[in-house]
């Protein structure tokens, strides 16, 4: 049963996949079924995890690795079904974003510091969620734009938001276990 958290992330992986297969073959609400699926299967392996102690390096990797997949497939299938500039910009810039916390997350793992979710990134995880269920909702012709744009406009915010904060609050433990290191040396 410890590993269900983590077995719950492998499934969102493969759910990406299948999401995308659905939502090109213009199946918006099964990919929308397959999206509402995945989120609330991230919010039960956190669940799980910290209730239970099943925390582990694993999943404080592949769970966050399973989000930001499932939500940026989401934004350019999105684009790719709207074909409107903002869902490109409001993609890119969570592509940059995501980018430079893959960066982070590595130069911390050199450090063998893992950083675990936080309330801001929590919240942007979210905003995503309803934003992007809100877009799918559009494609079965109800009336969601603009909110559902508004929404994916404040994530995208929280979500830089989040990366300042894990910035000031994590890159000090990494940088603090190179300084032990070093004076340890």
């Amino acid at each position: 049963m410890r590993h269900l958290p983590n077995i719950l992330s492998g499934i969102r992986l493969i759910l990406v996949g299948v999401f995308v297969v659905l939502f090109r073959a213009g199946r918006y609400l099964p990919a929308l079924s397959v999206f509402v699926f995945a989120f609330f299967t991230d919010v039960l392996d956190g669940q799980l995890a910290r209730a239970n102690g099943w925390v582990t390096n694993l999943g404080k990797l592949l769970d966050p690795l399973a989000d930001k997949l499932m939500t940026l497939a989401a934004l350019v299938c999105i684009y790719w079904g709207k074909q409107k500039t903002l869902y490109l910009v409001l993609f890119l810039l969570m592509a940059l974003k995501e980018l430079l916390m893959v960066i982070g997350g590595l130069f911390m793992a050199k450090r063998s510091v893992v950083a675990m979710a936080d309330w801001p990134g929590k919240i942007a995880t979210g905003l995503f969620a309803v934003g992007v269920m809100l877009s799918l909702l559009s494609f079965l012709s109800l009336p969601v734009e603009p909110w559902n744009l508004v929404i994916l406009a404040v994530a995208t915010a929280m979500s830089y938001f989040a990366l300042v904060f894990y910035a000031a609050t994590q890159l000090p433990k990494a940088l603090g276990k190179r300084n032990d290191a070093a004076g340890g040396a």
